[in-house]
């Protein structure tokens, strides 16, 4: 047992080993960095969570490839979440109308980010993905250098074709919290419109679901242990 726990350590560091390897070098560094973002926003270091996203979507930003893609709708869709977090907790009614509009522009940012990418990707199949991004990875960009381009571009096509399959969830969570800005603001047709909208893109939206539970004033769900550990999808 004792060697086969060790070969299983062995084989996972190899594994993760591999896969940072695989990743663009021009955007490792936006990955390294996503790993302080859980840490920041359970302790509710806003403050770090801004930096820390502009950081990211700087990086991002430099490359064509990366501008428009899913991982820039995630940032926003987090700044999203984080400004509407504090004006939840705001005392101020002016601060909190101030976050609450902060929140909308990156909710909706994330949204048109996410929905265009959809229109994109959605159906494409692995060859049709490659055809359509080998451009952005060109043996002449020194970034590249001496390095197995062939393993990058395999990786960003694993990538994407994961992403086809979690991004209209991404997208749900962002109408999700549109949602949530316009119940704040008392336009509760609109919210209720924007839940159904997380809705109908992913089932599984709890948080679109009671929030339309506390407009109908119906109780709220609360998610199984399993269902935590174990999506709908993966039991």
């Amino acid at each position: 047992m004792g060697t086969l726990f060790i070969l299983a350590i062995v084989i996972a560091d190899w594994y993760y080993k591999y896969e940072n390897l695989s990743t663009d070098p021009r955007v490792y560094d936006a990955h390294l960095l996503y790993e302080k973002y859980n840490k920041y926003a359970e302790n509710a270091q806003y403050d770090s969570v801004f930096v820390l996203m502009d950081s990211i979507e700087n990086i991002y930003l430099e490359f064509d490839h990366y501008s428009q893609s899913y991982e820039v709708g995630v940032l926003y869709n987090n700044r999203a979440a984080a400004y509407i977090s504090l004006a939840l907790n705001a005392n101020d009614s002016i601060v909190k109308d101030s976050l609450l509009k902060s929140a909308e522009i990156n909710a909706l940012k994330s949204i048109d980010i996410y929905t265009s990418w959809i229109e994109v990707y959605e159906n494409l199949n692995d060859d049709e993905i490659k055809i359509l991004i080998q451009p952005y990875f060109s043996e002449n960009d020194i970034a590249f250098e001496n390095k197995n381009i062939s393993r990058y571009l395999k990786k960003r096509v694993k990538q994407i074709k994961e992403a086809q399959f979690e991004t209209p969830r991404r997208l749900s969570v962002s109408y999700a919290n549109y949602g949530i800005i316009l119940r704040h603001r008392g336009e509760y047709d609109n919210a209720i419109n924007m839940y159904f909208k997380a809705l109908e893109l992913w089932p599984d939206n709890l948080a679109a679901e009671n929030n339309l539970n506390v407009l109908f004033d119906q109780p709220q769900k609360k998610r199984s242990t399993l269902r935590k550990i174990f999506p709908k999808d993966r039991l």
